[in-house]
């Protein structure tokens, strides 16, 4: 049975498809064929939507990835016909039935990981806070860039709750950020292995995607092999 070639990157709160620029062309020069899904960050609704319309033009089976709040995405995006396996980058991985914000109880809270929430119920990441909440291994100019391109996130998406998640029925990695400011390391490692993922960690914060590029494109590519035959 030959591998899969199809990769769809799902972007989290706070950040655009931009940050996946070095898993893409990682991916690429190996010969996959990769989508970034751009993530209005409007609703959980439009989330999952505008990430099966990208699932939707795939040719073949695909491997789903997701960041952070793009792990809730993909969980549910996680069901269309398209997905073969899934992979979680430092993601939530909420249950069936389960909200994002669940998925912090009963764990260490994370105070370098500030929100500012506007009047009209959208957040953006402290400014003062960003670099060691979000992009503490990048350098200060590409934390900056993150920083000052970061994308608003309606607050009342962590509320939403999953219909189905996909990782019951999908094979499932997960690549962990150890120095992850974000979430609590319990919290991630939990989620991970209640999903049944192959845990891969990395010593790396919760901007991993971009600090650590080969090790998620790494990761990806591991699945794309696997799937089908884990399926």
């Amino acid at each position: 049975m030959s591998s899969i070639t199809n990769v769809v990157l799902v972007h989290g709160a706070f950040a655009d498809g931009s940050g996946w620029r070095g898993v893409y062309d990682n991916l690429t020069a190996r010969g996959f064929r990769v989508s970034i899904v751009q993530n209005p960050l409007t609703s959980f609704a439009d989330d999952v939507a505008a990430t099966r319309r990208v699932l939707d033009r795939q040719d073949g089976p695909a491997i789903l990835v997701g960041h952070s709040w793009g792990g809730t995405v993909v969980t549910e995006a996680g069901l269309h016909p398209n997905v073969a396996g899934l992979v979680y980058v430092s993601a939530l991985i909420p249950d069936s039935g389960e909200t994002s914000g669940q998925q912090y109880e009963g764990f260490a809270p994370t105070p370098e990981f500030v929100i500012d929430v506007a009047p009209d119920g959208f957040g953006f990441l402290n400014d003062a806070k960003f670099k060691i909440g979000f992009a503490d291994d990048l350098s200060d100019a590409d934390a900056a860039f993150l920083r000052d391109s970061q994308v608003p996130v309606n607050m009342s998406v962590f509320a939403e709750p999953v219909t189905e998640a996909a990782w019951h029925t999908k094979p499932s990695w997960a690549v962990i950020a150890e120095d992850d400011n974000a979430f609590d390391q319990a919290m991630l490692q939990h989620m991970a292995t209640r999903a049944g993922a192959q845990i891969t960690t990395v010593p790396a914060s919760h901007a991993l995607f971009v600090s650590q590029a080969e090790t998620v494109a790494n990761v990806i590519a591991t699945a794309a092999e696997n799937a089908l035959v884990s399926a």
